[in-house]
């Protein structure tokens, strides 16, 4: 089992977006220290909910502060960024990185995103498939040329390629895991074989459904088994470690509704549809009832039941939800001090 964290950079109410940066740093540097598996980084534009922009120069500057912890976007949007230039990336951090580097892509949502980089809506409703295949084409191939109609350019040569780093990856290049929330995005992972990075809002129930139809798909397909076999879905979720569960609950429930709240109320959306945003105060505690939150043994309790059900055994654990960066570092610690010794 391999557990991570998942750093969203959140600015908590109250704070700058400075002192947020700061934590998701700090907290990716201790988790290192307490021998957690991966740091998996949110990327997000104009609102609070997170001050990462760019989670690829997020994940170099972590890269280069670490030396074991594997490092991965979750996600780099792929409709407001140019294939080509994300994969170039992608692959000079998985080569001057011994292979430590993941790269996570989604669809991203139908925010003012698309305008501000001149997207389009059209990029978000339907040119996900292809600029994901022009990418993994740059991440595979070590030539290249653009045949859709968004992304015309004659052929060149993929400099670096990532098929030359000395990591022991047998020549593959970087993962690509792909943020899956609904069938359809199920189905584009599985035919093309990617991984599924699972959101924290879905309990195992669904994950485990999820995991069935990617399996079904990716067969139906005609990849071979040992392909869909080695598939490493990765689970999002959030994770309290205390002495007692209603503590650790606590903590969260105190802390996260008012960033939730200004973080989900900063959304704007491209064409003015109306998104229902959640709750705050009841999704905390969804969050909460749904994840590793409590004693050291209720979290790994709960770790281990959902890689039962779902069959997922790689998670990304959000860490930073009492926005506090003492309590931020502990959390982490204790995670990894105190849970990770009872996964095996």
């Amino acid at each position: 089992m391999r557990v991570g964290s998942f750093v969203l950079a959140a600015q908590f109410p109250g704070q700058g977006q400075g002192e947020a940066l700061h934590r998701a740093v700090r907290s990716a540097e201790v988790a290192e220290e307490a021998g957690l598996d991966s740091v998996w980084l949110a990327e997000h534009h104009f609102v609070p909910y997170g001050t990462c922009p760019s989670a690829v120069t997020l994940a170099a500057l972590l890269l280069g502060r670490t030396r074991r912890i594997h490092v991965g976007t979750a996600v780099s949007v792929l409709p407001t960024a140019h294939p080509v230039a994300l994969g170039e990336q992608a692959a000079l951090l998985h080569v001057t990185s011994g292979g430590r580097f993941s790269l996570g892509v989604g669809r991203g949502g139908p925010w003012v995103d698309l305008e501000v980089f001149g997207a389009g809506l059209e990029a978000y409703e339907k040119g996900f498939p292809d600029s994901l295949d022009l990418l993994l084409r740059w991440l595979r191939e070590p030539r290249v040329e653009g045949r859709g109609e968004r992304y015309p350019f004659r052929e060149v040569a993929v400099v670096p390629r990532p098929q030359e780093a000395l990591d022991g990856s047998g020549g593959k290049g970087p993962e690509v895991v792909v943020a899956c929330t609904s069938p359809s995005s199920v189905r584009l992972a599985a035919q093309r074989c990617l991984p599924m990075l699972l959101g924290m809002h879905v309990g195992d129930d669904e994950k485990a459904e999820m995991v069935a139809l990617w399996n079904r798909h990716a067969r139906a397909c005609g990849h071979p088994p040992e392909d869909i076999a080695a598939a490493s879905h990765v689970s999002a979720g959030v994770a309290q470690v205390a002495d007692r569960r209603p503590e650790a609950a606590e903590v969260l429930q105190k802390a996260m509704p008012g960033w939730l709240k200004q973080g989900l109320d900063a959304h704007v959306t491209v064409d003015g549809r109306h998104r229902a945003m959640r709750d705050p105060l009841a999704y905390t505690e969804l969050l909460c009832g749904l994840h590793p939150v409590g004693t050291p043994q209720v979290c790994a309790d709960r770790l281990a039941a959902t890689a039962e059900r779902t069959g997922i055994t790689r998670f990304a654990l959000l860490v930073e939800g009492s926005g506090d960066l003492a309590a931020t570092e502990e959390n982490v610690r204790r995670l990894g001090a105190e849970v990770l010794p009872q996964l095996g």
